[in-house]
């Protein structure tokens, strides 16, 4: 049986997957952020997945960013959602760890080596950046979005038997081994539950780590709404 110790020493890179669509107001920004963020002495490898932009946001990654070392570029043929791009970007890394990255502004990169720390140290298999948990600033947005968010967030605990405070987060962080073994079937922002599910039947060692969060309103881009959320009410059910 492999130590803590041992599993811990055989991390060595970082795969951070990123999708886009529409963003062309924070893409340059997000990816120079996330270049530049610091990964605890890992490898970076950064896979950005284009879920068919129509905004200008695909010219950018073609001219500015496609070719950059460790920087991987690919497209989708039409737009599909989150969860497609992430199906497309898992499939391409190579990392011991995997992190997951909106392409806005709402979750910093500084805060990669507190959320891989507990891989770090052979504790955790998975964990997921709170808002909801730790002193962390936060901007101050829709009341009814938090509630929904809770609601979720309990009904999904309900049947994984698991105590998230926070399973909508962007922010999740896995043994790559592990995630790479789990298939992701749904496309766009159902992923959250299916992938909650998913690693607590797996019986993963799941962490959390309050992390801040700078929440950005419909009118700077925000696309999740209430549909959405019905159909992640589907997704408990059919994952549990």
């Amino acid at each position: 049986m492999i130590s803590i110790r041992e599993e811990a020493r055989n991390i060595h890179s970082l795969s951070i997957v990123i999708p886009v669509y529409n963003e062309k107001e924070t893409i340059r920004t997000i990816l120079r952020a996330v270049e530049s963020a610091p990964a605890s002495g890992l490898a970076k490898e950064i896979i950005v997945v284009d879920d068919f932009s129509t905004d200008g946001t695909r010219t950018i990654l073609q001219e500015e960013f496609e070719g950059r070392d460790g920087v991987h570029v690919l497209y989708h043929d039409r737009n599909q959602g989150k969860g497609a791009a992430l199906r497309s970007g898992i499939a391409k890394t190579t990392g011991d760890i995997v992190l997951i990255q909106d392409a806005d502004l709402e979750y910093d990169p500084e805060e990669y080596p507190k959320l891989i720390a507990p891989i770090l140290a052979g504790k955790a298999d998975v964990v997921y950046g709170s808002r909801f948990a730790g002193g962390e600033s936060k901007r101050v947005l829709y009341y009814w979005h938090s509630v929904g968010n809770r609601i979720l967030t309990t009904l999904s605990n309900m049947f994984t038997n698991i105590n998230l405070s926070d399973m909508e987060t962007c922010y999740k962080v896995f043994r790559g081994d592990i995630l790479r073994t789990i298939a992701i079937e749904e496309n766009r922002f159902g992923f959250e539950p299916e992938i909650t599910s998913k690693v607590a039947r797996k019986g993963c060692r799941i962490y959390e780590i309050g992390i801040s969060y700078s929440g950005r309103t419909y009118a700077e881009g925000k696309k999740i709404n209430w549909k959405d959320g019905v159909w992640a009410i589907w997704c408990i059910l059919k994952y549990r």
